[in-house]
């Protein structure tokens, strides 16, 4: 997965840490941890001790999470 370092304005991508992720998702801080074992969750990026996440790569995930509509196949399968 490509990380993005910049945002289109030119400014640093922001960064959501583990915490705000979760809240944001609406799932527990252990699915974040659940997922980052099993390669299933957004790329994080460690931060000294803490991780953190691209609020692009969030969002390029979350846009690979989407289901296809009922009767359609999905794209790419």
């Amino acid at each position: 997965m490509e990380t993005h370092t910049a945002s289109p304005a030119g400014g640093l991508d922001p960064l959501l840490s583990l915490e705000e992720l979760a809240e944001y998702l609406g799932v527990p801080v252990r699915t974040i941890y659940d997922w980052r074992t099993d390669g299933k969750g957004p790329c994080g990026v460690r931060v000294g001790k803490h991780v953190k996440f691209f609020v692009s790569d969030v969002r390029e995930w979350l846009a690979r999470q989407r289901e296809s509509a009922p009767g359609r196949p999905a794209e790419g399968r």
